[in-house]
């Protein structure tokens, strides 16, 4: 498979002067220079190629051997970097790969949903180190403010000598919480106390870490371009089904995130074409593809609704129903799939969401069949749909993401472009 190159991978966010020495330092700021540009790219080498010895970063990177030498010794002194086991078997000296230090720096991510809070403690190498999960049926802003500066602060208190190394904290919510709080079955009073909060501001009242915000799904792109198949697929059309459905794009390895940063708003899709006179719009991709309606289903015989989010879906007496609605969220999707690829003509669309990993897999068998019975004439092909990596974690990892690698990464526009 292909691997993108150094300069088509990077990520955003800062650092606290009232925090000790200790604290990684700020990298990248306009008064940076070509040094620590470099440290960058040396970083930024490590998290795309794994562990790694001088001489292949020298390579990789086109620095001169004793650049990287220089570099990587400076880093080390930063505890950045680790020594892996040393590579035997070739003649000369055993070379020694250098990784991420996992301790090296860390960041917390906060993914405010329809139907859940989520907090992560993030390392330096993108892996979840603690996750403190908060279930209800729709979000109280009374309630669930002080519980996330509760969560934020077990967090930050759990690392103990290393509080010092967190770089800031990222948080990943709905543009429109209170959007479709009809179909949710919300008052306009619940929906309308969303419109006039601050999410940013109100978790920054909570930390003297700096704070970043993105929409959910361009946080959930974030964590898949970086972390997952990103990785090796340079353009594509990102879909993540959860209570509801939305999107994300990447085009070049790099996220598009739309004039108002609302790029891939797929929940809107028409399913249909709206015809004069008949007095109501077209249904939406919401209503098929995506887990609220799974849930609507499970009501309508007084069955468990949460089951829609892990195995018991795919179990008795859910199992039926599941099946029903599968069907026709894979219809859904396979018209959102052709109309991407009409639109963006990109190498593959990859779904993810928080569904059982086994019922997300149904799910694309389904949707891969259906879109078998479109006509492809004038587009080259059918892209390829690819299972996505990250799971329910995709937002609040992606989140964590913005500010752990706006300090250590080469490009801090790429995530955050206005």
């Amino acid at each position: 498979m292909r691997r993108t190159t150094l300069s088509e991978q990077a990520v955003t966010p800062s650092t606290d002067a009232t925090e000790p020495a200790s604290r990684p330092r700020s990298r990248g700021s306009n008064q940076v220079g070509m040094r620590q540009f470099n440290d960058r790219v040396v970083l930024q080498a490590l998290r795309v190629h794994g562990a790694t010895p001088k001489a292949e970063l020298a390579r990789l990177t086109g620095l001169t051997a004793q650049t990287i030498g220089l570099i990587t010794a400076r880093l080390d002194e930063e505890q950045l970097l680790r020594r892996e086991a040393p590579i035997r078997g070739k003649i000369g000296q055993p070379s020694v790969p250098l990784g991420l230090n996992p301790d090296g720096a860390f960041a917390v991510g906060i993914k405010i949903g329809r139907r859940s809070a989520d907090c992560l403690l993030v390392d330096f190498t993108g892996a979840v180190r603690q996750r403190l999960v908060m279930p209800y049926a729709f979000p109280d802003v009374a309630t669930l403010l002080p519980a996330l500066s509760t969560n934020l602060n077990t967090l930050l208190r759990s690392l103990g000598p290393l509080r010092s190394r967190v770089v800031g904290v990222g948080v990943a919510a709905p543009f429109h919480l209170g959007g479709w709080h009809r179909m949710l079955g919300l008052s306009d009073v619940q929906a309308d106390a969303w419109s006039h909060i601050d999410l940013a501001a109100e978790v920054q009242a909570m930390t003297d870490l700096p704070v970043s915000f993105a929409k959910d799904t361009t946080a959930a792109t974030v964590a898949e371009l970086v972390l997952g198949r990103g990785r090796d697929i340079t353009s594509f059309l990102y879909l993540f089904i959860d209570t509801f459905v939305g999107g994300g794009l990447v085009l070049h390895s790099h996220l598009h995130r739309g004039v108002n940063g609302n790029s891939c708003a797929v929940a809107s899709l028409p399913l249909r074409t709206a015809l004069a006179g008949e007095g109501a719009a077209p249904a939406q991709l919401i209503s098929q593809a995506s887990l609220w309606d799974l849930e609507q289903r499970l009501r309508e015989h007084s069955l468990d609704p949460t089951a829609a989010y892990d195995q018991r879906a795919l179990q008795a007496p859910w199992l039926e129903h599941t099946q029903a609605w599968v069907s026709s969220c894979a219809q859904a999707l396979a018209q959102c799939v052709v109309s991407g690829t009409a639109f963006l003509d990109v190498e593959a669309v990859v779904v993810d969401g928080s569904l059982a990993p086994e019922l997300l897999q149904l799910l694309l068998e389904r949707t891969r069949a259906a879109l078998t019975g479109y006509n492809w004439e004038g587009l080259f092909a059918p892209p390829r749909i690819e299972q996505g990596q990250m799971g329910s974690d995709a937002r609040a990892l992606g989140g964590a993401l913005l500010p752990l690698h706006a300090c250590f990464a080469p490009d801090r526009d790429v995530f955050l472009k206005a």
